[in-house]
C-alpha cells in the first residue's frame, strides 16, 4: 500500500509517495518516467510527509537541510548502486556521469550511468540534478533542463568544480 501527497515547489508541483515509513518516490508532475499507480491513497497528514515537506521548504530556502528520514528507492542492483553514489554528492557540488562510471568500474559506460540517473525515483532527495555531462555541461534531467538549472542555481553550483 502506498500513500501520496503533493508539494508545490518553486520549480513545479511534485508527487511524493511513501509506504508509510519511508519515502519511495518524488517526481515532478509531467516529468519523463513519471510512474503510474493503480491505487495511491492520498494522505496529507502522514508524519513522514510532514517531515519531507519541511525538508523541501528548507531546501528551497537554501538552508541545505540534512535528510533524517528513511528513503526506499526501488530498482535494479545497478540502479540502486548509482543512486547511492548520487546521495553522496555534496550540496552545491557536481559530478559527471563519467566520474560515477569510474567509481563503479574502469570499464563502466557513462551512458549506462545516465540511464540509471534518469530513472532515479526520488528527485532532489537523491540529487540526480547534480550530475553533469562531460566537461561539466548541463545535460539531461527527467524533470526538464529548466528544473535542473533552477535546482543548481538554488544550490549555487553553476560553474562549481566537479568533485
Amino acid at each position: 500500500m502506498y500513500f501520496s501527497t503533493d508539494y508545490d515547489s518553486p520549480v513545479g508541483k511534485m508527487l511524493i509517495v511513501s509506504d508509510g515509513e519511508a519515502i519511495c518516490g518524488v517526481w515532478f508532475y509531467g516529468q519523463k518516467y513519471f510512474p503510474s499507480f493503480d491505487n495511491l491513497i492520498i494522505n496529507d497528514d502522514l508524519p513522514i510527509f510532514k517531515t519531507v515537506k519541511l525538508w523541501f521548504d528548507d531546501y528551497f530556502n537554501r538552508m541545505n537541510p540534512k535528510i533524517t528520514f528513511k528513503m526506499k528507492p526501488s530498482g535494479s542492483e545497478f540502479r540502486v548502486k548509482v543512486w547511492k553514489i548520487l546521495s553522496e554528492i555534496p550540496y552545491g557540488k557536481t559530478v559527471t556521469y563519467g566520474d560515477i562510471a569510474s567509481r563503479i568500474s574502469p570499464s563502466m559506460s557513462p551512458q549506462a550511468v545516465g540511464g540509471a540517473v534518469g530513472h532515479n525515483p526520488i528527485a532532489i532527495l537523491i540529487p540526480c540534478h547534480r550530475v553533469m555531462g562531460a566537461n561539466g555541461r548541463i545535460t539531461g534531467y527527467a524533470g526538464g533542463i529548466d528544473k535542473k538549472r533552477a535546482l543548481l542555481k538554488i544550490e549555487n553550483s553553476f560553474n562549481n568544480q566537479v568533485v
